[in-house]
């Protein structure tokens, strides 16, 4: 609750958190508009493959042209100026950057960025859940060698989520689920991008016209990306995946302590501990009463009579029992709170959600019947979609990890709906992200091994 007066000290002793920004697309310049009036800040550099849309980003939110065009890094330090290059290499190399924003949503990319900040001593704030998803245990295990903080994006969900999963354990609260909104059917999972804007109800020519990526956007529609923020969340908070993955039920704000408690008890959770997503519309298509598509959750327990007497006294909304109660966060702001995690990690040296272990993994699913000699094209394209899974399953069935489900040709013909595994597929295993991926699953392997495959049902623990 200290950090803007710890920033306006860090600005008043002429100190400010030195930032270095990789990729100014969205959720980088949403971040840049704030960076601007956030005092203690000193962003020193942006690196992306295209300078001139990087400094056109900059000029967007308003950002004078006087603070931009420094000739070097020493320079954009001395003067308070940001210098704007194409080799985030060289960002993360400079001696003036102590704190790496990934905004790239590149996996491979975000393994190499990590793994240079770790030998440069530079502290990273991962916007690129899909590096985190791909391979995050492990590059939070290196960064905490490395002694720099690795953090989720604050803005994003599952940075969101991790801080409400925090709070109720905090106050002394069991959590029994926890998660997030979003528009799902089950025929969403063949969307291609060719299909998506249907389902957003825009025309292609809207779409183009207003500069938005198909295959992104069909990423967050075909379930995709739940599934990649679901395993961060699972990775961070030692919550797990259901065996058969994400359910998507419908549920608004006032059913959650209803549908998200155990099954044993009239909910729907597999176990107690459970991420899930919850979709805002019905499976008839009528909207969900109360939704939370643009949200995140909590669920959890009382477990006194005097806390569910509590709960009643105080207003909140629990299932019939009176035992489950949920909290909620009807909206995330994406780039615009990004500054949260910059703040934490500069000032108090605490990541806003990182990895601590390997439970949730997400796989590379067919869209469709798939057949050998066809070519992946990864996330949100027309090939499969992520499929979140408990690593213990992932790992035993042999799973290809969706971060590498790009540009790999398959061996095997794959039936819609399966998962594709190494085995399927044609891949350079010599290739950095995937030898890096390999390593973890390698290093935390041997402790999933142990383990049983699937978390026991909420029926199972009620039987004993």
């Amino acid at each position: 609750m200290n950090l803007h007066r710890m920033l306006q000290q860090r600005a008043a002793e002429g100190r400010p958190l030195r930032v270095g920004l990789i990729g100014a697309g969205k959720f980088g310049t949403m971040y840049l508009s704030q960076a601007l009036r956030t005092p203690g800040i000193h962003l020193v550099g942006v690196a992306d493959l295209q300078p001139a849309r990087a400094k056109a980003a900059l000029r967007r939110v308003g950002w004078p042209a006087d603070r931009l065009g420094a000739k070097g890094f020493a320079d954009a330090a001395k003067r308070g100026t940001t210098r704007i290059v194409d080799d985030a290499f060289a960002l993360i190399a400079a001696p003036e950057v102590d704190i790496v924003v990934d905004a790239t949503g590149h996996p491979s990319a975000g393994i190499a960025h990590v793994l240079a900040c770790c030998e440069h001593g530079k502290h990273v704030v991962m916007v690129n859940v899909e590096a985190d998803a791909l391979a995050g245990p492990l590059l939070a295990r290196r960064a905490r060698e490395a002694g720099i903080v690795y953090s989720l994006a604050y803005g994003d969900q599952p940075a969101l989520i991790c801080e409400m999963v925090d709070w109720a354990r905090a106050a002394g609260f069991e959590v029994v689920a926890a998660g997030k909104g979003t528009k799902y059917l089950p025929e969403y999972h063949a969307s291609t991008p060719e299909t998506v804007w249907t389902h957003y109800g825009l025309s292609a020519e809207d779409a183009r016209a207003g500069g938005m990526n198909a295959q992104m956007f069909n990423s967050f529609l075909d379930g995709t990306k739940s599934a990649i923020e679901m395993a961060a969340v699972a990775n961070a908070t030692g919550l797990s995946p259901a065996p058969d993955g994400l359910a998507f039920p419908p549920c608004g704000v006032d059913d959650l302590p209803h549908l998200l408690r155990p099954a044993a008890e009239g909910g729907l959770l597999h176990h107690r501990g459970q991420v899930e997503v919850i979709s805002s519309v019905e499976r008839d298509r009528r909207p969900v009463f109360r939704d939370l598509r643009w949200g995140v959750y909590v669920t959890f327990a009382g477990d006194t009579d005097y806390v569910r007497r509590c709960f009643r006294e105080y207003g909140l909304h629990t299932d019939s029992s009176g035992r489950y109660t949920a909290m909620y966060k009807p909206y995330h702001l994406i780039g615009l709170e990004l500054g949260i995690s910059v703040a934490s990690v500069g000032l108090r040296g605490e990541p806003t959600g990182a990895a601590d272990g390997w439970r949730g993994d997400v796989v590379a699913t067919a869209k469709r019947d798939l057949k050998a000699g066809e070519t992946l094209d990864g996330e949100g394209g027309f090939t499969v979609y992520g499929r979140l899974m408990p690593a213990t399953d992932s790992l035993a069935a042999g799973g290809l990890p969706l971060g590498l489900a790009h540009g790999v040709t398959l061996k095997r013909p794959v039936a819609a709906g399966r998962p594709v595994r190494w085995s399927d597929v044609e891949i350079d295993a010599s290739l950095p992200a995937v030898a890096f991926r390999r390593e973890m699953e390698r290093t935390f392997g041997r402790a999933l091994s142990g383990a049983r495959s699937r978390p026991r049902s909420s029926r199972a623990r009620a039987r004993g």
